[in-house]
């Protein structure tokens, strides 16, 4: 994990250890398991998730070993030595399958399957958790503002607002759901990201006057130049100045880049600002806003007709406002090829068993039509059934393409890491083929994702099973 030095073995819950270390002493250690990520609800009441932070999973995995001082901290914490002769010498030897990063997926899909031994494949389970929730709640949050900028660009000012560290992952996602920059050095630095910035309030209040301020900036950036205009009166003062600064620029052979406002009636002031740069010849001059922006408040802009060529989205984007994080979860579905599933009262709480497979249909003209769950041995089958109501089924359609990838064999990442542009391009182009019924912000179609027949009975002989030893 790019933003992490060092090992990511403690990027843990204690009960993975706990679990692992008994698994061990009652011999079982050695069988074979194989679990599934998978997420239950759609966030912020939407249609779609766009599924990241698969690369710095990827690579956290990679990485997660037990140097001295992770096993001397877990000796304190009561862990026997037995384990520790045993975590000294872990590398993770499994395999994993996963969508692709930037990938638009749906509920009960599994997205990232990891297979070993049950004990590398229970150890890993917060690292996909943490890793997979997070950045795929973050890239739909961005990608929901990006659909409705439509070609204005947006970039991720939000680090400042961040929940610490995880401000740099949250830099990242953004990026993959559809941000053209970011704020965030440390996230340039490790992902190769494009970075932005113009100036804060206190640079202005520095200096004697705003003009005089604007200036400097002007001298020492004269190549990418963005003033910010609303630290004392935006149309009768920061407008003005940063009218007369351009004019002198110009004169120098440099162009101003753009003007910020970052308070007030972001609608108005924009066309007024708009107005006065055509005015004066400084068409080129691009409208940047920023404070708390989101996709709502983006629209509510554009609607009405606000001629802004930049959105500088943070606290809501970085943060996941309003929801706070991704209900994913982490099952084991198969032990020694037994299928395996978590039994519940309600069927949205049990999961499904064995080894399964995504295809995805598509109609004649490339959209996506519906999702099926299927057993990884079984070919197409001809009709679907709904995975929580039993009587109801449907019919499947179209061209199918399988979405699940060997990502890792026996610990060794298969291919090289992608640049993060090109996995935001993956997500924009897959999301072009995604109805546009399921992309609006109100009552969103639901997708269809259904599972196979045979999966179904899989499923509903070992309840029957569990239900007959209950009853016993």
């Amino acid at each position: 994990m790019r933003g992490l030095n060092g090992h990511t073995s403690l990027l843990t819950d204690r009960y993975e250890l706990t679990m692992a270390q008994t698994y061990l002493r009652a011999g079982l250690g050695d069988k074979t398991a194989r679990f599934e990520y998978f997420f239950r609800s759609l966030p912020f009441d939407g249609g779609y998730l766009v599924f990241a932070g698969l690369q710095d999973l990827l690579e956290a995995i990679v990485n997660f070993r037990f140097g001295e001082r992770e096993l001397r901290f877990l000796k304190e914490e009561g862990f026997s030595s037995e384990f520790l002769d045993y975590l000294r010498e872990f590398r993770f030897q499994g395999d994993i399958y996963s969508v692709k990063e930037g990938e638009i997926v749906f509920p009960i899909e599994p997205l990232v399957i990891v297979e070993g031994n049950l004990v590398e494949t229970q150890i890993v389970e917060t690292l996909v958790l943490n890793t997979i929730n997070f950045q795929s709640l973050i890239a739909t949050k961005a990608k929901r503002a990006q659909w409705v900028a439509g070609p204005r660009l947006i970039a991720d000012f939000g680090l400042r607002r961040a929940h610490g560290l995880g401000g740099i992952q949250a830099s990242r996602a953004s990026i993959i759901g559809g941000c053209s920059a970011t704020s965030n050095l440390m996230a340039g630095l490790l992902y190769g990201v494009r970075t932005v910035g113009t100036m804060a309030h206190s640079f202005v209040l520095a200096f004697p006057d705003e003009l005089t301020a604007f200036r400097e900036y002007a001298r020492a950036n004269p190549d990418d130049c963005v003033l910010l205009i609303d630290t004392y009166d935006t149309l009768n003062s920061g407008l003005p100045n940063a009218i007369t600064v351009a004019k002198e620029m110009e004169r120098s052979g440099h162009r101003l880049k753009g003007v910020r406002i970052d308070s007030g009636d972001l609608a108005y002031l924009s066309r007024k600002v708009r107005e006065r740069l055509d005015a004066e010849g400084l068409d080129y001059v691009k409208v940047v806003v920023s404070n708390q922006l989101d996709e709502f408040v983006i629209r509510s802009l554009l609607e009405q007709r606000a001629p802004i060529d930049f959105f500088g989205v943070g606290t809501r984007l970085i943060t996941g406002q309003p929801d706070s994080a991704l209900d994913g979860v982490y099952k084991l579905t198969v032990l020694d090829d037994e299928p395996k599933m978590k039994i519940s009262d309600t069927l949205t709480k049990a999961t499904l068993p064995g080894k399964k497979k995504i295809l995805r249909c598509r109609d004649e003209n490339g959209y996506f039509l519906m999702d099926v769950i299927c057993l990884e041995d079984e070919p197409l089958p001809k009709e679907m059934y709904h995975p929580f109501e039993p009587t109801k089924h449907c019919k499947i359609k179209g061209s199918a393409e399988p979405l699940l990838f060997k990502v890792m064999e026996k610990g060794r990442i298969l291919e090289d890491t992608p640049d993060l542009y090109e996995i935001a391009g993956y997500c924009n182009q897959r999301f072009s083929h995604l109805p546009e019924e399921h992309k609006r912000f109100e009552y969103p179609h639901t997708y269809k994702v259904g599972i196979s027949p045979r999966l179904r009975k899989v499923r509903d002989q070992l309840m029957e099973i569990n239900l007959a030893q209950k009853e016993d």
